[in-house]
């Protein structure tokens, strides 16, 4: 049999997954091909310890080429064109074609599509954008700080709400707190509200218990830097000192020209086994659209979060797919819908939510007790991801598996 040509498309949570998962379970005589714009990887969800002064940069940001297994072949470039029909994926300096597709390309943030945006807000969406807070934070000596989702869908749905609770544990710290107020507005009803009321409640009495003013409901209009104003859409106005901002995301722009696409510039799939309309054509992680069943208001269904935790289960299952198939072995691994967030609360104290997102009626997302264990796993997992290939890598993975069965949470490393 000859070798097949799988490309990955996307170096992120999803496409480092599937390339070493394909790696394990194909003979060498098959070509795994990772496609990415950036030659260095950042473990996004540390950008919000850089952001309060608990990382350095450095630390947290290392090249790509040594998360994959030295038999994937790395390809530093910039993806132009994604031919479906012809199966061909076309860069800035090359063409390449492939046998099986993995789009996995993430969203990208489009702060330009919110006017005002681009002028005087920060960020810890970003790497740049979470050093630069952090020095913007260090400077900023009383006021209101303003932390705001500028629209819906985004990535990291928990991301605003440790990011607030961090930031005011920044001030706590420093005993600020008197001149220094955090506030929090979100379009949705709730915190989180795919994962249910419940947690939706415990978010809520989280951000109390740290001071933070918590504002559901409110969809940004405008930002006028000028007078430090921002208008949203239900008539309130809010005069900050700092803007802190989850700016609108949009799918790439290689994505949305491509047949691939809905007319949201998503990528529809199949929840089960993440394939395309197209044949060995798979799409994973936050470039997907899937629906849940359920409503948070009556014209606006639910969908799956854009998060990285499904992105690593939907790389698994798709990599299982693919090797069986080029195997000639049946496969009945589907991708179940499970998820979990580590919820960062300041004080070194961290929640856990855990759940089964495709359940029916709707999703069911469990809470557990805010501790200390679940910070120590986020920093277990950080050390997990950024470590490269080789025993150090599995060593952190055995103490990864082994504390979430002492949980009872089932995850896979």
């Amino acid at each position: 049999m000859d070798g097949k040509t799988i490309v990955i498309l996307g170096g992120g949570t999803g496409g480092l997954m599937a390339a070493n998962a394909l790696q394990r379970r194909l003979p060498s005589k098959h070509r795994i091909i990772l496609i990415e714009k950036e030659a260095f990887h950042a473990f996004a969800p540390s950008f919000l310890w850089i952001m309060v002064g608990q990382r350095q940069p450095e630390k947290i940001r290392t090249p790509i080429r040594m998360l994959v297994h030295p038999r994937v072949q790395c390809i530093i470039d910039i993806v132009t064109q994604i031919d479906v029909e012809n199966q061909k994926i076309r860069t800035s300096n090359a063409t390449w074609d492939y046998d099986y597709l993995i789009v996995a390309l993430g969203a990208e943030l489009a702060p330009e599509k919110m006017p005002g945006l681009e002028s005087n807000a920060h960020t810890f969406y970003t790497y740049d954008g979470s050093i630069k807070l952090y020095h913007a934070l260090k400077n900023f000596s009383a006021g209101k700080i303003a932390i705001v989702v500028a629209s819906l869908p985004y990535k990291c749905p928990g991301a605003p709400y440790e990011g607030a609770m961090l930031i005011a544990d920044f001030f706590h710290r420093q005993g600020r707190d008197a001149q220094v107020s955090v506030h929090l507005f979100t379009p949705e009803p709730q915190p989180l509200p795919v994962a249910g009321p419940a947690l939706g409640q415990q978010v809520e009495a989280m951000l109390a218990r740290k001071g933070v003013s918590y504002y559901p409901l409110h969809s940004l209009e405008k930002v006028d830097a000028q007078k430090h104003q921002l208008h949203f859409t239900n008539g309130q106005l809010f005069h900050y000192d700092l803007l802190v901002i989850i700016p609108p995301h949009r799918c790439p722009e290689v994505v949305a020209r491509s047949p691939l696409a809905n007319a949201a510039g998503w990528i529809p799939v199949d929840p089960a086994t993440l394939t395309t309309s197209y044949p060995h054509v798979f799409a994973i992680g936050d470039v997907t659209a899937i629906p849940l069943p359920g409503r948070w208001k009556p014209d606006v269904p639910l969908s799956l979060p854009k998060a990285g935790v499904f992105a690593h289960g939907q790389a698994l299952t798709v990599a299982h797919h693919i090797a069986n198939e080029i195997l000639g072995k049946k496969s009945n691994m589907q991708f179940c819908g499970d998820g979990f967030c580590m919820l960062e609360a300041g004080e070194d104290m961290a929640g856990f939510a855990y759940g089964n997102f495709f359940a029916q009626p709707a999703p069911q997302v469990q809470f557990y007790k805010l501790g200390k264990i679940w910070h120590v796993g986020k920093i277990l997992f950080e050390k997990w991801w950024l470590a490269p290939q080789g025993p150090y890598r599995e060593m952190l993975r055995l103490a990864l598996t082994a504390g979430a069965r002492l949980s009872r949470v089932p995850v896979t490393f």
